[in-house]
C-alpha cells in the first residue's frame, strides 16, 4: 500500500468505499474480501476507503485490528484509508492500533453524540498524535463540526493548515449540487484540492466541472469500476456529455441505496451481482427483506 505524505496525486481519482465481507456465522471473510479488492483493481480502482458501508462503527476492536492487519499487508501501490471513530473514546482506543501500521492517514467518522467546534478540533488533534497519523474529515451533515456551521468550517480549516487534516470527504446531501453554500463556504477556507466529492457518482459531475474537486469517493464502483474509473476519465478530459451518460447508469442503483439505505443495499448489491459473498451486517442494521432483494437483484446485474 502507499505510505507516506499525502499529496495531490492521492486526491485525484476515485476512492473505492466497500462493503466487509463475512462469513455466514458473521466472521470476517478474508478471501471475499480479498475478491472483492481483486475486482476493483481489475476495474482500474487503487483507492479504498474502508468507513459507513463497510460498518465500521460496529466493528468491536479485535475486528478492527484483523482489518488493520489484512489492510496493511495488501501488497501493492493502492491509497488505503481505514476509518475510526466515531466517538472521543473510540478513536482513542483504537488510535495505538492504527500507530502499528504505516497507513497514510485515517479518516475520523462523523460525530453525532455531544460536541462543539473548539472541542471538536481539540478532539481531533489529540486523536491525530496518538494514531501518528493525519486525518481524513468526513462532512455528512452541516451540523458535523458543531452547531455553528462556520465555526466548524474555521476549525477544519486551521486543521488543514497545521497539516492535522489531509483530505476531507463532503457529503452534505443536496437536491442541487450547484446551489450549495456551505461548500461555497468550505472552498472559501481550504484548497480545493482537498476536498473529495463525497457521495459517489450522483453529484461527483457537478462538483468536478463546476467545483473543481479532485475526485470523488463512491460505493458502486464496487459493482462497476471501469464504468465509475471511464466517468472520472471523461471529468478529466472535460467530455461532459459522456460524463452524464457515464452517470446516468448508476442512478437506479443510487436511487435504491437511497430510499433503503446505502450501505446495506451496497452490501446486499455486491453479492447479488456475483462479485463477493457479503453475508450478514452486524447489528444495529439490518439486512435487505426478500422482496427488496429480489427488487434489486436486475439492477445490480445490469450495472456492469
Amino acid at each position: 500500500m502507499k505510505t507516506g505524505p499525502v499529496t495531490s496525486q492521492h486526491r485525484s481519482g476515485v476512492v473505492a468505499v466497500p462493503p466487509l465481507c463475512r462469513r455466514d456465522d458473521g466472521s470476517l471473510d478474508w478471501p471475499e474480501n480479498s475478491r472483492l479488492i481483486a475486482h476493483l483493481r481489475q476495474g482500474g480502482i487503487r483507492r479504498f476507503m474502508y468507513g459507513g458501508n463497510a460498518f465500521l462503527h460496529h466493528l468491536t476492536l479485535l475486528e478492527y485490528e484483523a482489518l488493520l492487519e489484512w489492510l496493511s499487508a495488501l501488497d501493492d501501490d493502492s491509497w488505503i484509508i481505514p476509518a475510526a471513530g466515531p466517538s472521543f473514546g473510540r478513536l482513542m482506543d483504537q488510535a495505538p492500533l492504527l500507530r502499528r501500521h504505516r497507513f497514510s492517514c485515517a479518516m475520523a467518522l462523523p460525530c453525532a453524540d455531544p460536541r462543539d467546534a473548539a472541542g471538536l478540533e481539540a478532539g481531533l488533534r489529540r486523536f491525530s498524535d496518538a494514531a501518528a497519523l493525519p486525518l481524513t474529515v468526513y462532512l455528512k451533515e452541516e451540523n458535523n463540526l458543531g452547531a455553528d456551521p462556520l465555526a466548524g468550517l474555521d476549525a477544519l480549516a486551521r486543521l488543514v493548515q497545521d497539516g492535522v487534516c489531509c483530505a476531507i470527504k463532503y457529503a452534505v446531501v443536496r437536491s442541487a449540487p450547484l446551489n450549495d453554500p456551505y461548500l461555497t463556504a468550505l472552498l472559501e477556507r481550504v484548497d480545493r484540492r482537498f476536498v473529495l466529492s463525497g457521495m459517489g457518482e450522483r453529484p461527483a459531475l457537478d462538483h468536478l466541472r463546476h467545483h473543481q474537486l479532485p475526485g470523488f469517493t463512491s460505493g458502486s464502483v464496487c459493482i462497476a469500476p471501469a464504468l465509475s474509473q471511464s466517468l472520472f476519465e471523461a471529468c478529466q478530459r472535460q467530455d461532459w456529455p459522456a460524463a452524464a451518460s457515464l452517470r446516468q447508469r448508476f442512478l437506479p442503483l443510487e436511487d435504491f441505496r437511497d430510499a433503503s439505505g446505502p450501505a446495506r443495499v451496497l452490501h446486499a448489491a455486491v453479492a447479488l451481482a456475483g462479485i463477493a459473498h457479503t453475508g450478514p451486517i452486524p447489528p444495529f442494521v439490518s439486512l435487505l427483506p426478500p422482496n427488496s432483494l429480489a427488487a434489486l437483484q436486475p439492477i445490480a446485474r445490469a450495472l456492469p
